[in-house]
């Protein structure tokens, strides 16, 4: 009886978690070059997204969007509002919260940022089946990873 030696499973190529940050760090470099032009950082365009998709909203649900707490959010919001792309107001019913909506200028540069997506998409060398299929299987690894931490902090939560 043969026995096949084990994959050293420390090994940083076999890693998933690298690979991934591997080809965001990669996607941040070309997001870098496409963006030059609309002068947004590649966090400052998602927020851009979000908020030509939906609209104004409070800061939180941007952050809920985003997955970003309100301490990296603020400051790039603060950013973006000296570039004159949005505007934030505290909220006249809630003093805690905060509305933020796309100005004039922010509203026309997505004119300007038509084109990224595909830009990024001939830049990926992916066609458009294998990115849908990409981005439902990222979706899928990013629920179970959600679904395993909620259950180990409820776990922690009942040991409390």
């Amino acid at each position: 009886m043969s026995h096949q030696p084990r994959p050293d499973l420390l090994r940083l190529d076999l890693q998933l978690c690298f690979t991934l940050h591997a080809a965001s760090r990669a996607f941040g470099g070309v997001y870098r070059r496409i963006l030059r032009e609309t002068e947004l950082t590649y966090p400052q365009y998602l927020a851009m997204l979000v908020l030509w998709e939906h609209g104004e909203m409070p800061v939180k649900k941007l952050g809920e969007y985003l997955r970003l707490d309100s301490g990296t959010l603020s400051p790039l919001l603060k950013r973006m509002q000296t570039a004159g792309l949005v505007q934030r107001e505290r909220s006249a019913q809630d003093e805690r919260s905060v509305t933020v909506r796309l100005t004039a200028e922010g509203e026309a540069l997505r004119e300007k940022a038509q084109d990224i997506p595909l830009k990024i998409g001939e830049a990926s060398g992916l066609d458009i089946d294998e990115v849908v299929d990409l981005r439902t299987r990222l979706q899928r690894l990013t629920a179970a990873l959600d679904a395993a931490l909620a259950a180990e902090e409820a776990e922690g939560d009942e040991g409390a």
